[in-house]
């Protein structure tokens, strides 16, 4: 399948059918999983957060909550893994945290692949080769998660964001959700070294245009 035809008809096509049986066939695992976040970490039952997407557009995306509201004396919230709940880690390990996404994927926010959607702060922190990532709609999961997820460095991540544009189409595609699926089952990379997440990104140590 020609990388144009793909990418500008059948990958949003595709889309579309995954998402809505996702959301139809799953919509039990939907109910059981939103009633146990709200008995664990209460109310609201989904994390919100405003990310860009293709184009820089920024959207609100929707993933399960994982984490408590937990906060010190001066009201301020705990770090992430204070509040990080064992379920919570279940949630990510397995990550069932993010079937509100195909919600995303639906409306046309996302993929089910591409580069994943991260913090509207980093925006001007990249470098001209890492923007690229933001020509095609971000994924659910996407080369850089199927190569490592959180274990990779920001840098190695963005390359293979950067890759997945220039190299999009739909053996790719493919190979991303095999290996996806194999990441999961084998629980790979769901932590980094030093955090329960990924470290903030802070900008290039030294930023490349080529």
């Amino acid at each position: 399948m020609k990388k144009g035809i793909y990418a500008s008809f059948f990958k949003r096509f595709f889309d579309i059918i995954i998402s809505l049986a996702v959301l139809i066939l799953l919509s039990p695992v939907f109910i059981v999983i939103a009633i146990a976040v709200r008995i664990r970490h209460g109310s609201p039952v989904l994390f919100c957060q405003e990310r860009p997407g293709k184009d820089g557009k920024i959207f609100k995306m929707y993933k399960f909550r994982t984490m408590t509201n937990e906060r010190d004396e001066n009201g301020n919230l705990l770090p992430d893994e204070k509040r990080l709940t064992k379920f919570g880690q279940a949630l990510r390990s397995t990550s069932l945290d993010e079937l509100p996404e195909f919600f995303n994927v639906l409306k046309g926010d996302m993929s089910f692949i591409g580069p994943r959607p991260l913090l509207v702060s980093y925006l001007p922190l990249y470098s001209e080769r890492q923007k690229k990532r933001h020509d095609v709609r971000p994924g659910i999961t996407g080369l850089a998660q199927s190569s490592g997820r959180n274990l990779l460095a920001w840098e190695d991540r963005f390359e293979k964001d950067v890759e997945y544009v220039e190299n999009l189409s739909f053996s790719m595609d493919i190979k991303i959700v095999f290996s996806t699926i194999s990441g999961i089952i084998k629980k790979e990379g769901i932590t980094s070294e030093n955090s329960v997440t990924m470290e903030p990104f802070l900008g290039n140590k030294t930023v490349s245009s080529k």
